[in-house]
Order: structure tokens, then sequence, then C-alpha cells
């Protein structure tokens, strides 16, 4: 039986609160400023009510672009990073899941040393191979492509270990009987394994979705045309004005933006996201 105590609910409920307004009023200040112009957001004191300018500020960076990027507008950066973070996350997926149906489910020479190889790549994250994966990607003539944005990151030995555990506990007696059947190793896998996996398949797209999105290294190094910069790159790119000052009005109606995709991903998946992480028994 939980106690009623009025103090400890107070106290409770009042770090919860203030925990919500330091990470909240950021985001606040970012949307403020996006509805202002850039004369006022420059003047003392920073404004704390949203202004007027919010569709006119939205429709400049939109379709013309902002800084250094003006080359490039907005809508066509946040279009690359969508591009980018669905080519990672339905890439990771996809290999992480045959491959540990592979190891899994068939039985071959070295079967797991294959799957220990696969598990210690986690210690190589692409900051350790950036030169090596840089230089395959130029051979291969990806560069200021969609394909070398996502390829070198597609890789996962996290979710290819997530995905051998499911399968470990689906009970045998289901492989057995799609024997019977006579179902084949594929249909087993399209027809079980998949819908039994779909909640971890939730959780995961939301964390690689996430991971792609916010990519800015990799980027920055395979792309010198400015019709692939991505969301991220393009901020960056805003801030190094040359002899103007920065347009931090429409800095921040930008990385507004770059917020809206990931926020709306986690929100729309999160009772998947929650029960794939949770779940135990299948």
């Amino acid at each position: 039986m939980v106690e009623n105590r009025p103090f400890a609910t107070f106290v409770s409920h009042f770090v919860l609160i203030l925990g919500v307004a330091i990470v909240a009023f950021p985001i606040w200040i970012t949307f403020v400023a996006a509805t202002h112009d850039g004369v006022r957001i420059t003047q003392v004191p920073l404004p704390l009510l949203p202004g007027d300018q919010l569709f006119a500020n939205l429709e400049s960076a939109f379709f013309t672009g902002v800084g250094n990027a003006r080359e490039q507008s907005v809508g066509m950066m946040l279009f690359n990073s969508l591009v980018m973070a669905l080519m990672i996350a339905g890439g990771k997926i996809a290999i992480s899941l045959l491959s540990a149906f592979a190891i899994v489910y068939f039985r071959f020479p070295f079967r797991m040393g294959f799957f220990w190889m696969i598990f210690i790549t986690l210690m190589l994250p692409v900051e350790v191979r950036i030169l090596p994966t840089f230089a395959v990607v130029a051979n291969l003539g990806m560069l200021n492509s969609y394909w070398g944005l996502s390829i070198p990151l597609i890789a996962s030995a996290t979710a290819t270990f997530m995905f051998r555990q499911v399968f470990l506990t689906v009970p045998d007696e289901l492989l057995e009987a799609a024997r019977i059947d006579g179902a084949g190793p594929l249909k087993f896998f399209r027809d079980i394994l998949l819908p039994l996996s779909r909640t971890n398949i939730a959780a995961l797209f939301v964390i690689l979705f996430i991971y792609g999105w916010n990519q800015y290294l990799w980027p920055l190094l395979v792309t010198t045309d400015k019709s692939m910069y991505t969301v991220v790159m393009g901020i960056k790119q805003m801030l190094e004005a040359a002899e103007e000052s920065p347009e931090w009005h429409l800095i921040m109606l930008t990385t507004l933006l770059a917020m809206l995709p990931p926020v709306l991903v986690v929100v729309v998946m999160q009772k998947m996201f929650v029960k794939g992480l949770t779940e135990t028994e299948k």
C-alpha cells in the first residue's frame, strides 16, 4: 500500500515541473526567436513572447535558404536528412534481421566466430575507421550521393545482437510446425519471425532514425555539393557568416524544423517503442 504523503508528493511534482521547465525553456526561446525578424532578435532584452513573423521566416528559409547555405533551401536539406535517416534505419534493420536469422537458425562452420566478429565491431565506431571508409566510398564514386551518405553507416552489431536474442526466445515448436507444414526458411522468416519481432523493429527504428538524422561528421566529409547538405550540416554552415551577421531568426527556425521529424517519430511510435524495449515474452 502506498502511503499518502502530501509533502513528498509536492516535492516530487515540483522537481518534475522544474526539470520540464529547464528542458523546455531553450526550445521555447528557439520558437520565440523563429517568430521575430532579424532586427528584433538581436535587441536587448531578448523577447520571451512570440512575434508575427513565423510564416514569413518559414517561407524565406524553406524556399530561399539561410546565410552561407543560401544556395540550398532548408526544405531540400530536410529532405536529404530524411532520406539518409530512412536509408540508415531501414538498411540496419534489414541487414541485422537477416544476419541474426542466419546465426540462429543455420548451422555452418565458424558460425559463432562470425557472430563475435560482428559484435566486436561495436568497438570500431565511424570516427575510428573514417579514413579507410572515406577512401572506399570515394573509389566507388559514391561521394555526393545518398548511397555514400548511408551505406557506410548501415551495418549494426547492436541490432544484430538484439534480434539474435529475440530469435532465441522463439520456441522450437514453431520451427518444427513450420517444417511439417512445408514452410521453407524464407517463409518461416517472413510469416513467423517478422510478426513476432515487429515491436523490436519499431523500437530499433526510432533509435536508428534519430541516429541517422543527427549525423554530422560523416555527411560533412562525403558531401561537397551543397545540394546534398543535410539539415545538421546546414545549421553549422549558416553560423559561418563571412562578412555579415548570422540571421539568427532563420537559424532558430531551421533548428526548430530540424527537431520536428525525430519528435514526430517518437510520438507516433511511442507505444511500440516502449513495448519493444520492455517485452520479454513472445
